[in-house]
């Protein structure tokens, strides 16, 4: 599953989503944004659209399904401006095996962060 929002993420409704009677494990990565980035003290991010981010993300989904024996996976991505303490994005994966959902989870996460489909704009505090 895919999911592009301008929303916060609601974590309680996301491991719903993906619990199941065959889930031996499920790892969750969220990113948020943080406040000092280098010697500069961030107010917020906008994250905004330079192509079509849900269909990067499907291919993310499609990569980690080949790769690794998973039960599922939800990839959220949030678009807008978000301040210091939003979540930025979510990689969660339901495995039988552990070592299976972390290593999708980590792979997924590495692809997110180098998006082509985003335009990220850091503003900080003057």
């Amino acid at each position: 599953m895919v999911t592009v929002t301008e929303r916060p993420l609601e974590p309680g409704m996301i491991f719903e989503k993906l619990r199941k009677e065959n889930t031996g494990s499920l790892i969750f990565h969220y990113a948020v944004v943080k406040g000092i980035e280098g010697e500069k003290q961030t107010s917020g991010i906008r994250f905004e659209r330079s192509g079509d981010i849900e269909s990067e993300l499907s291919e993310i989904e499609e990569d980690i399904k080949a790769r690794w024996n998973i039960s599922d996976i939800l990839l959220i991505r949030r678009v807008g401006m978000l301040k210091v303490g939003d979540l930025i994005s979510l990689v969660a994966v339901s495995a039988t095996a552990s070592s299976d959902a972390f290593e999708a989870c980590h792979h997924g996460l590495d692809r997110i962060r180098k998006m082509a489909s985003l335009k990220k704009t850091e503003l900080y505090i003057d």
